[in-house]
């Protein structure tokens, strides 16, 4: 693919991908409320949850995904039902935790399904790749080096924008150590999480 392809099509995923949404809300509630050590599986998840909507889209499987809508429309609902029990998770996790540690993390397959039910759940990402980007790439000639090259550039910059908010929300984390700062912020982790999942209920 042409070098300023690529550029424009890492542009408009800066912008999409670095605005607050479902899927970076539910990350920076996981982060603060847990902190970063465990929530790699959820970015992984995360990752190849792009990747799949950018091969539906470059393989020309769109018509598909309207064809299977309700499959769609399940993984949507599944997302945002996890998403609601992680977020009473949360509201009623206990702030007992010792040395200054938080409370056990999840296992990595749970957060694995749950980072990829938020992101194939997550109709602006849908949108994205299915509606936007082909008005941002000729999909019709995208070979299959074209989409490594696609699949590497969105790589690049997921990987950026994510590993920021990571760093960001562990920084705000690093201030919560007291049991009642650590209520506070599972409590508001909470509610970031369960409107994360009404956000992604509404659209």
């Amino acid at each position: 693919m042409h070098l300023a392809s690529l550029l424009i099509f890492a542009a408009a995923l800066f912008v999409a991908a670095g605005s607050p949404g479902p899927s970076i809300a539910a990350l920076v509630a996981r982060v603060i409320s847990k902190g970063f050590r465990d929530v790699f599986p959820f970015l992984l998840a995360m990752w190849i949850g792009e990747g799949i909507w950018l091969s539906l889209a470059v393989f020309g499987l769109a018509v598909v995904a309207q064809t299977f809508h309700l499959a769609f429309v399940v993984v949507k609902w599944v997302g945002v039902l996890y998403l609601a029990y992680l977020a009473w998770k949360m509201w009623t996790a206990p702030v007992d935790a010792k040395d200054g540690e938080m409370p056990r993390e999840d296992s990595a397959g749970k957060l694995f399904f749950a980072g990829m039910a938020v992101t194939l759940g997550n109709p602006k990402i849908m949108m994205f790749y299915l509606a936007l980007l082909p008005t941002i790439i000729d999909l019709a000639s995208v070979s299959l080096v074209g989409w490594v090259e696609l699949t590497a550039t969105m790589a690049v910059v997921l990987i950026a924008i994510d590993l920021a908010w990571v760093l960001a929300a562990s920084q705000a984390r690093k201030l919560l150590r007291s049991k009642r700062a650590m209520k506070i912020a599972n409590r508001v982790s909470a509610t970031t999480m369960a409107g994360a999942a009404a956000a992604i209920a509404a659209r």
